[in-house]
C-alpha cells in the first residue's frame, strides 16, 4: 500500500482538545515540519507546548471559533492538509441545541471545506473527525448483522428522544460529503468509538466521562452512544495514516471491536474490583452483533489496535492523576 511520505504544513482543528492533543503530538512525533494548531479563541493550550518537539516554530497557535470563517481561512491557508477534530460536546444536555450543537459543527464544517478550497498552495486533503454518533442509533439496521460504514444514524429517532450530539455529527459528516462531490475536495472521514487513554488537556472530556461515571456506580446503558471503545492514541495514528495512504477514501469505522456495553462494564469490573462498577444483567444495546475486526477498513490499511485493558488502565491512571477519580470502594 502507497504511502505519502513527504512531510507538509497542516492544520488541526480542536487541537487542544483530547483527540486533538494526541493527534498534534503524533504529527510531531511523525516529523510533521509545522503544524497550525486552531484553538477557540481563549482555551488553554499550554499542555500542548510541553510535547516533545513542540517548539514555537514548529506548532503555531491560530485562535479561530469555527464560525468564524476568516479566522478559520487564516489557520488554513498555505497548509497542505487538514484534520478538522473540533465539534462541540458538552457534559450537559445543551439549552439551545441548534445554536450550541448543530450551527456550529454544520457550519463550522463548511467553513473549514470552504477554506480548504480557497488554500493556496492547493491543499491535498482534509481528514475528517466523524463519529460513531453519525452511525448509530440505526434502529433499521437488521439484528445481528455486524455493524459497518454503511451506518447513518436515524436523526428522526434522535430528535425525537432529544439525542442532539448525534444530529449534529451525523449533519455535519453529510454535509462534509456534499461539499466533497460538489467541489471535488479529497476528504476522508474517520468515525471513532468512545475514546479512552490518558487525558492531556485540563478539563475532563466526554469520552472518558463515559468511564469515569461507571466506576463511580452509574447505571447508564449508553444504549444510544455505543459500538466499542478505542484508545486515542490508535485514533490518532489513524488519523495520520488516513492522511498519507493517497487510496484512502470513504468513511472508516475505528473501535477495537464492536461488543455491548454490558461487556464493557464487566470487564472494568474485574480490572478495578475497588470501585463501585453496576454489573448489567441484559442487554445494553439490543441486537448489537459482536464484531472483533469492525475496523477492518483501518486494520487493512496496516493499524494495530491497542488492547483495551491497556486502554482502560491508561484511563484510570490519568483519571487518578488529574484528581477526577477518586472514590474507591474501602477494602473489607
Amino acid at each position: 500500500m502507497a504511502i505519502h511520505k513527504r512531510k507538509e504544513t497542516v492544520c488541526v482543528t480542536g487541537a487542544n482538545g483530547f483527540i486533538g492533543s494526541w493527534l498534534v503530538k503524533t504529527l510531531l512525533e511523525e516529523g510533521y515540519p509545522t503544524i497550525h494548531a486552531c484553538i477557540f479563541p481563549g482555551s488553554d493550550a499550554s499542555h500542548l507546548f510541553s510535547l516533545t518537539g513542540a517548539s514555537s516554530d514548529r506548532l503555531k497557535l491560530f485562535p479561530a471559533d469555527l464560525l468564524d470563517a476568516g479566522a478559520i481561512s487564516a489557520a488554513i491557508n498555505g497548509c497542505s492538509g487538514v484534520f478538522h477534530v473540533a465539534s462541540p460536546c458538552s457534559l450537559e444536555d445543551p439549552q439551545d441545541p441548534q445554536a450550541e450543537l448543530i450551527t456550529p459543527a454544520v457550519q463550522g464544517t463548511l467553513n473549514v471545506l470552504q477554506a480548504a478550497l480557497a488554500s493556496n498552495p492547493p491543499l491535498r486533503r482534509v481528514v475528517l473527525t466523524s463519529s460513531i454518533s453519525a452511525m448509530v442509533p440505526n434502529p433499521s439496521w437488521p439484528p445481528h448483522k455486524s455493524m459497518d460504514e454503511s451506518s447513518w444514524t436515524d436523526l428522526d429517532y434522535c430528535k425525537s428522544r432529544q439525542k442532539w450530539y448525534p444530529v449534529s455529527k451525523t449533519l455535519a459528516e453529510k454535509a462534509a460529503w456534499e461539499f466533497s462531490k460538489t467541489h471535488g475536495i479529497d476528504v476522508v472521514a474517520i468515525n471513532p468509538a468512545t475514546c479512552l487513554g490518558p487525558l492531556m488537556q485540563p478539563n475532563l472530556n466526554a469520552s472518558c466521562a463515559v468511564l469515569l461515571n461507571l466506576l463511580q456506580g452509574s447505571q447508564d446503558t449508553q444504549e444510544y452512544h455505543w459500538l466499542g471503545a478505542v484508545h486515542v492514541r490508535d485514533v490518532a495514528k489513524a488519523q495520520v495514516l488516513l492522511f498519507q495512504t493517497p487510496a484512502a477514501s470513504g468513511r472508516y469505522l475505528c473501535t477495537n471491536g464492536i461488543y455491548q456495553f454490558r461487556d464493557f462494564a464487566d470487564k472494568v469490573s474485574k480490572l478495578f474490583p475497588q470501585f463501585p462498577v453496576h454489573r448489567f444483567t441484559s442487554e445494553t444495546q439490543p441486537g448489537l452483533k459482536e464484531c472483533e475486526d469492525a475496523a477492518k477498513r483501518l486494520i487493512d490499511l496496516g493499524l494495530a489496535f491497542t488492547p483495551i485493558e491497556n486502554a482502560l488502565q491508561d484511563t484510570v491512571d490519568s483519571l487518578k492523576a488529574k484528581g477526577f477519580l477518586k472514590q474507591e470502594m474501602p477494602q473489607s
